[in-house]
């Protein structure tokens, strides 16, 4: 060793952030093994390495003791003050036993330990940077496939997307850029390994909160997200700010913002619904794009029995009970949807069958409303007053995103 393998290590520490200090003590502890193995000792010894002129020293060491076991790793305390007079049961006696041809072992040593400690550096910083960024979007571009997982690279390093973070029917191609959503980092024998998602509902949160401003700054807040990848999504946001349209402001003039989302999601419908603390009122944004005329809320059992006009049962409903099931996640609450023929035909049979009255009325009791700010029953006399929810769409499709 000499100075310039001094030089070198410092201008790995400025290139790669790697202190000298830490690869001087790797080193040291890769030449004892070194040492022990090449020259076949049991002895304990240690390894000096100058920082100013980088010469390297061992020493074998040998404890002081009242007995001597074994002359190999101990030393009598006689022999110890033969060396120096100062020397007590229990130091450490070291004599420099620096091979000759130490320096050959000492070169081939120290590229193995600073190579595989660059590495290990390198990993560590990017599993640092990543394990961050876990819960957010980052962009990347499609690398390569391997058994349906598509490899996205980041740059320092590339993420996995497994088959079931896939939206459906969605083509990858070599070269593409896509931004994804970092579900977790791990670490392994080869570096960092990093779990995206392009199904996750943490993926359609922070591409609102990078495309709107006012969800950005805090003045528009997403209160909840319901979404199926590739079909359809639901997003409740609410404002403090009376003045702020916090469905406007996501929306965007013109449905520009709300659109630039859908694009990079590869068309998927996504609904943006206005969060209130009335339940009634919130389910009934929830059910978006059909009009609701009543609804019957059971707090105990977090249900609610919702009345649609006759055409628009199906809408309500959804394709395969899209809709219906989407706003069951987005609203926390079960959701049974009537329409307005059904409801009536469910009150004239529990009053024309005495039989079943009991047991209908058992059923219904569940679904009972509290009772309004005047004090009825929802239901009793007049419809609920629920403000209007979307434009209606025609029956049983499914209505353009807001």
């Amino acid at each position: 060793m000499n100075k310039e393998f001094i030089i070198a290590l410092e201008e790995i520490e400025k290139e790669k952030g790697i202190s000298v200090d830490i690869l001087l003590e790797a080193l040291e502890a890769a030449l004892i093994s070194a040492y022990r193995k090449n020259f076949s000792t049991p002895q304990n010894v240690r390894v000096s390495i100058s920082q100013e002129t980088g010469d390297i020293r061992v020493f074998a060491q040998k404890a002081v003791v009242e007995e001597v076991t074994d002359s190999r790793m101990e030393l009598s305390l006689e022999e110890a003050r033969e060396i120096r007079r100062d020397y007590e049961i229990g130091d450490v006696v070291e004599d420099e036993v620096t091979p000759r041809d130490f320096g050959r072992i000492a070169a081939q040593t120290a590229k193995q330990v600073v190579v595989q400690r660059i590495r290990e550096a390198e990993r560590n910083i990017v599993y640092e940077e990543f394990s961050s960024r876990e819960s957010d979007v980052m962009n990347g571009i499609v690398q390569r496939t391997e058994n349906g997982n598509i490899f996205i690279d980041f740059g320092k390093t590339e993420g996995m997307l497994p088959v079931a973070e896939q939206i459906p029917y969605e083509n990858y191609r070599n070269g593409d850029r896509i931004k994804v959503y970092i579900v977790e980092v791990k670490k392994a024998n080869k570096g960092p390994q990093i779990i995206i998602s392009r199904t996750h509902p943490g993926l359609l949160k922070r591409l609102f909160e990078l495309e709107v401003p006012e969800i950005h700054d805090g003045t528009v807040e997403i209160k909840n997200v319901s979404r199926e990848a590739g079909a359809r999504s639901k997003i409740a946001v609410w404002s403090a700010d009376p003045n702020v349209d916090p469905v406007g402001s996501c929306v965007g003039q013109k449905g520009s913002r709300v659109q630039r989302i859908v694009d990079e999601l590869g068309g998927e419908k996504i609904d943006i619904i206005a969060w209130d603390e009335d339940p009634r009122v919130f389910v009934a944004n929830a059910l978006s794009p059909a009009r609701v005329l009543d609804i019957f809320i059971n707090h105990r059992l977090s249900a609610a029995r919702v009345v649609v006009p006759d055409n628009q049962l199906s809408l309500a409903i959804g394709k395969e009970g899209q809709n219906a099931r989407l706003a069951a996640k987005l609203s926390g609450w079960k959701i049974d949807i009537k329409s307005e023929s059904q409801a009536a035909e469910l009150n004239d049979f529990v009053e024309d069958d005495p039989e079943e009255i009991q047991e209908s009325a058992a059923a219904l009791e569940s679904f009972v409303d509290e009772p309004s700010s005047e004090g009825e029953q929802v239901g009793e006399n007049e419809p609920l007053e629920i403000p209007p929810v979307t434009e209606e769409g025609e029956d049983g499709e499914d209505e353009p995103e807001n």
